[in-house]
């Protein structure tokens, strides 16, 4: 018996006819004759089929000789039935019972043939592949089925060869056994076919790279050894899940489709253990004892793999039999939802109990820019983040007025974004806490509103550019980007009040020459020792940087343009070169060579608090992700 030739049997016994209840010894007669024929019939068409002969039926006859098979099958157990019931100590009984073992033994024979030789066209994704086509056909009432499976199947038009192969083959299977469980050889025929399907599951699984590993196996394993793994599994959950196991239930709800029992005891007994190994893996993955601060994205990653495949697990799992597998999924869930909020604290307590100093230059500090890297990761998870992190409370209470923190608004509001933007703004306004104390170690004020301004117009442009940008929204960046503003605008003040205040209120104003000449003098000695001072310091940002000498060039070159137009000819008697040592082209230029970071100062540290400190979880620029 091959591929595609098997139908469903037909029940075509004279038995099926009525019979009247008179028990006339004519009658029993007639209906014992009758039995005797059925039976014997039955086992002219059975013997064709046995094994241990050489006459089987050929290639050719096979589709009509396969269909005559499972109906001589069916009418030999309904003329068995009939004869237990009148005589079950006839020899006739005995008979139909040989033939019946030859029936058996030649399905068990083609259910292991076909399910063996035809594992290409009952693969996991050509039976998904069916399933989906098939959930957009219009549904049909039981009554409306084709009546058989073989000759009539309804096939789409967009299926592929190998789907009408493979549905031709399910065919088979089920009319084998339906024909077998009938017979009341339902768990031979199990058998046969959870040690076929159970090898193309845990092959499958092989071929996947997911492995049955202990407790202490993962706790043993370095991790660079242990991510490539979590890489493996991450990438084959998904097809597991949505195409190996949703696959096997369909094939199975469809072979054994006449018992309700059997189905769910079948896919049980085939999926339940791999299904609970491949689970398994990430509750130990999250008990690893080695999990550091840039493990938390392996964590998310692993969360996340599990909560979207939800639904489908539920779907797939659906039977009592596999309550265990559930509750190993969702003990795998908890485990990561515990890990990741330790690892949520422990970054929280890093940032606070961070010892590095500022920055020499007044640029981006380490620390500021490891958080926000971290941050901007944890945006991307705002999902997996917000079932984590649930009620967690904050663990300390700002020593900040409230103002100052500046609760975010998020652009789409539902509880679950306000819990991850709450959260992310609390973290970020430790970072700003941190940064204020840093500030303060610098000796030039000037310097330390310049320092404030360049690490939040860090933070600022990383939140616009991620996803921070919709979950902290729009009136937190408005109001940060003010303080961006004010940072610059105490600096500039700060920074630059002896040269601005060296310059005469009105300086069209008239005054004598030496009145003009001390306005010089101290103008120049104001430009000089601000340049030198800050020749050192640092604008990272392009943008910010532009604004800043923009700002800078408007109150400075245009006032002083307006009094060197005015008293500079006035001047040249008394040597003009050394009284005015700056034509306004000449400031522009000095002002464009600043905040690159490049002069030498010659306060060298003494503008800064101490030489260059150790940095605590700033060490990297951005953490590890593992993804």
């Amino acid at each position: 018996m091959r591929t595609g030739h098997f139908s469903p049997s037909r029940p075509s016994s004279p038995l099926h006819s009525s019979t009247t209840s008179n028990d006339s010894p004519s009658r029993h007669t007639f209906s014992q004759t009758l039995m005797e024929d059925t039976i014997n019939e039955a086992g002219v068409i059975i013997k064709k089929w046995d094994l241990d002969t050489s006459s089987s039926t050929s290639y050719k006859d096979y589709r009509e000789e396969a269909l005559k098979f499972l109906d001589a099958v069916t009418n030999l157990q309904h003329g068995m039935h009939f004869v237990i019931k009148e005589c079950s100590s006839s020899e006739l009984l005995v008979q139909a019972q040989n033939l019946m073992q030859i029936a058996m033994k030649r399905l068990q024979k083609e259910m292991y043939t076909i399910l063996s030789g035809n594992r290409y066209f009952l693969d996991s994704e050509t039976l998904s592949t069916r399933s989906s086509r098939q959930s957009t056909r219009s549904s049909v009432s039981d009554e409306d089925e084709h009546e058989d499976e073989i000759t009539n199947t309804e096939v789409s038009p967009r299926a592929s060869e190998v789907e009408i192969v493979s549905e031709l083959v399910m065919a088979n299977l089920k009319a084998i056994a339906d024909c077998m469980i009938g017979a009341g050889y339902g768990k031979e025929c199990v058998k046969i076919y959870n040690l076929n399907r159970k090898s193309v599951i845990d092959e499958t699984l092989y071929y996947l790279g997911v492995e049955k590993l202990t407790s202490s196996q993962i706790q043993k394993m370095d991790w660079e050894m242990l991510e490539k793994k979590t890489k493996n599994w991450l990438g084959s959950v998904k097809i597991a899940v949505s195409t190996l196991f949703h696959g096997e239930k369909i094939l199975c709800d469809h072979v054994f489709s006449a018992s309700d029992a059997i189905k769910e005891t079948c896919f049980s007994e085939i999926a339940r253990e791999s299904a609970i190994t491949l689970f398994a893996f990430p509750e130990m993955v999250a008990k690893y004892k080695k999990l550091s601060l840039e493990k938390m994205f392996t964590v998310l990653d692993l969360y996340n793999s599990i909560s979207e495949l939800w639904d489908e697990i539920e779907l797939i799992f659906s039977f009592s039999s596999f309550e265990i597998v559930k509750s190993q999924a969702m003990a795998s869930l908890v485990k990561l939802g515990e890990a990741a909020r330790l690892m949520l604290s422990e970054f929280e307590s890093a940032i606070q109990k961070d010892t590095s100093k500022a920055k020499a230059g007044g640029g981006v500090h380490p620390l500021t820019r490891y958080v926000m890297n971290y941050l901007v990761f944890l945006g991307d998870y705002s999902g997996a983040f917000a079932e984590i992190i649930g009620d967690l409370p904050l663990s300390v209470q700002s020593p900040l007025p409230e103002s100052y923190f500046m609760s975010p608004i998020p652009d789409e509001d539902d509880s679950p974004s306000s819990a991850v933007s709450v959260r992310l703004a609390w973290l970020v306004l430790i970072l700003l806490c941190k940064l204020d104390g840093k500030a303060q170690l610098y000796k030039d004020v000037s310097l330390s509103y310049l320092f404030l301004a360049n690490n939040l117009n860090y933070v600022v442009s990383k939140v616009k550019k991620s996803n921070l940008k919709f979950l902290l929204g729009s009136d937190w960046l408005s109001k940060h980007e003010m303080k961006i503003r004010q940072y610059i605008s105490n600096y500039e003040r700060m920074g630059w009040n002896k040269v601005l205040t060296s310059l005469p209120e009105n300086s069209t104003a008239e005054m004598s020459s030496p009145e003009a000449r001390e306005w010089f003098f101290k103008f120049n000695s104001g430009f000089e020792e601000a340049h030198r001072v800050q020749s050192s310091w640092v604008i990272p940002d392009p943008k910010l940087r532009d604004e800043v000498k923009i700002s800078l060039s408007r109150k400075i070159v245009s006032g002083y343009r307006i009094f060197y137009e005015k008293y500079r000819e006035s001047l040249r008697s008394g040597g003009v070169k050394s009284v005015v040592r700056f034509a306004p082209d000449d400031l522009q230029n000095y002002l464009s060579d600043l905040f690159y970071g490049t002069g030498q100062s010659e306060q060298g540290t003494t503008a800064y608090g101490s030489a260059s400190p150790s940095v605590s979880i700033s060490t990297a620029s951005s953490p590890s992700h593992g993804r």
